[in-house]
């Protein structure tokens, strides 16, 4: 009889990880009320971090479940009018979360088969009418108003699609392994070896916000040619961040990037992505983009050109980028040299840009700015942002200041600063 997953991994090791959670990610603080979004299948886990919550001094915590397979017969068989509505009831009870200043902790686990029959066209829609709905939580997540965390754990078909050689039950463990080493939480004090890891961020960060670069120009030898523009007074961000409170955090568990929103109109040249994208349950493969003053005019995939094309075609933001990171491939993510088929690890193992919304919070006191003054300045909207990895082991990145001058900032995908 096989396994389940959360048999394949130590107590020990889980426990430490949803103490990472709520005490690096989100960083509960005394009386904070929490929601957890889980799928129904990773309630052991999800216990554990409500457990972790309440013991770091949290006054509540609430569990938002979800079913992938009620979500399946929902896409399948809903009429069109409830795809293309989201109810006023779950819109309600995000704001009631948010006045009640919650911290949002989402456990995630991809499952390529649940939505292989689900017209990408439907999650589509649906996805548009949720994040309609729902823009002002999404803007308060994108601003850093609200504390949030996403971390995963695996599935047997996530597992036997990274480690198709061997059994379900080695392929689980071996998953749990590159998880938890990429998320740094697989050591004797994971809460230390963050804070320490949090610390090496702030350096560069420093060094790209002070060279002020008006532009950056990757290139590599599988035919990107990239020359992104970045808007006046942009702030590149990394690691941890702090809320409006002031308060610490770490939105993604791993992270490994440091991001800026470029200018919305100042993006040329080509992208050829160099790892499969996972959006609304579908694998899109072999991409590759076209940007001509920002705008996206032609995209390819392999496989996947129909949910690619729902992606862009989302909104008018949707064909403009809200994003760009830079990453080393020498992390301790980069370095288990896997594909993970999930945005959240493949994300943070090389370069990646973001398709969609930017952040205000990637301009200098852009969470104080107008709507109308983050356009002015350059920053992209949309209802989505979703990353695109395109780094590689030859990738080069040079920024150019205002006057000319030109700086190596990577070489052959490592950091020169």
């Amino acid at each position: 009889m096989t396994k389940g997953i959360y048999e394949l991994v130590s107590e020990e090791q889980l426990q430490k990880y949803a103490e990472l959670a709520v005490r690096i990610g989100v960083n509960v603080q005394k009386n904070q009320f929490v929601v957890i979004h889980s799928d129904i299948k990773n309630a052991t886990f999800a216990r554990l971090i409500q457990t972790a919550a309440y013991e770091a001094g949290a006054s509540n915590v609430v569990m938002d479940w979800t079913d992938e397979q009620s979500t399946q017969a929902f896409y399948i068989h809903a009429a069109d009018a409830a795809i293309d509505h989201f109810p006023d009831w779950k819109h309600a009870r995000f704001k009631e979360w948010d006045n009640a200043d919650a911290a949002y902790i989402h456990v995630i686990s991809e499952d390529f088969d649940v939505f292989k029959d689900v017209s990408p066209e439907r999650i589509s829609r649906f996805q548009k009418a949720s994040r309609t709905k729902l823009e002002e939580y999404y803007a308060k997540i994108m601003s850093h108003e609200v504390r949030w965390c996403l971390l995963a754990v695996p599935s047997f078909a996530w597992a036997t699609k990274v480690f198709p050689q061997i059994s379900k039950e080695e392929a689980v463990q071996s998953l749990w392994q590159a998880i938890l080493r990429g998320a740094r939480a697989d050591g004797t004090n994971p809460i230390k070896d963050w804070e320490n890891h949090d610390q090496a961020f702030e350096s560069r960060k420093t060094f790209l916000n002070d060279c002020q670069f008006d532009t950056l120009h990757f290139t590599n030898s599988r035919g990107t040619d990239l020359v992104v523009g970045m808007p006046n007074s942009h702030v590149f961000i990394g690691g941890g961040v702090t809320d409006n409170q002031g308060i610490p955090f770490f939105p993604n568990i791993p992270t490994e990037e440091i991001f800026s929103a470029p200018h919305k109109d100042e993006v040329n040249g080509k992208l050829v992505a160099t790892k499969p994208l996972v959006y609304g349950g579908s694998v899109i493969d072999d991409v590759s983009l076209i940007f001509e003053e920002g705008r996206i005019t032609a995209y390819d995939a392999s496989t996947g050109q129909e949910p690619l094309q729902s992606l862009i075609e989302t909104d008018e933001g949707s064909h403009y980028l809200g994003e760009i990171a830079l990453v080393s491939n020498h992390s301790p993510l980069a370095n288990a040299d896997m594909l993970f088929y999930n945005t959240l690890f493949d994300e943070n193992t090389t370069c990646h840009i973001g398709i969609g919304n930017a952040s205000p919070s990637n301009l200098q006191h852009g969470n104080n700015l107008s709507g109308k003054a983050l356009k002015e300045a350059g920053l992209n909207t949309s209802l989505l942002l979703v990353n695109v990895a395109f780094g590689t082991e030859d990738m080069n990145v040079v920024g150019m200041k205002e006057d000319g001058t030109e700086v190596l900032l990577m070489k052959d995908g490592d950091f020169q600063f």
